[in-house]
């Protein structure tokens, strides 16, 4: 799931259980939709990178660096507790918590991936209207 600073989820996309994590961050990146900020043109990709472990490879790294996005990621052959990001890992980790309110999603009952990935999309739809209900009462 790729989310904006505020936890609104932009991209979800769902895989097998057995996909390696980091081969999912670039066809991530390159789904992103524009984003309308305050001023100028829709930003087309995100200004920084943050993520767990998983993504701490040295391919991706690069990667993130070479797409000119600034990368957050902690080394994996780092060997200290945690990536120190856990406060501004936060907002995902809180929007991932959300998709678990939905039973459907929760205990996988679909045989075919497309559907899951559609309940995943309807999830999505309903955090971002109930989050658009707030800015307008």
């Amino acid at each position: 799931m790729l989310t904006d600073a505020d936890g609104v989820p932009l991209v979800v996309q769902t895989t097998a259980a057995n996909a390696p994590d980091q081969d999912q961050l670039k066809p991530m990146l390159e789904a992103m939709p524009p984003v309308q900020g305050r001023r100028g043109r829709p930003r087309t990709k995100p200004k920084a990178v943050l993520a767990d472990r998983a993504y701490g490879t040295v391919a991706v790294i690069a990667m993130v660096i070479a797409m000119g996005i600034t990368s957050f990621l902690a080394r994996r052959s780092d060997k200290s507790h945690g990536s120190g990001l856990g406060t501004m890992r936060y907002v995902v980790e809180r929007t991932l918590a959300c998709f678990s309110h939905f039973r459907r999603i929760r205990m996988c009952y679909e045989r075919k991936a497309e559907h899951f990935q559609a309940f995943h999309d309807l999830a999505a739809c309903c955090l971002v209207a109930n989050r658009i209900k707030r800015y307008f009462p």
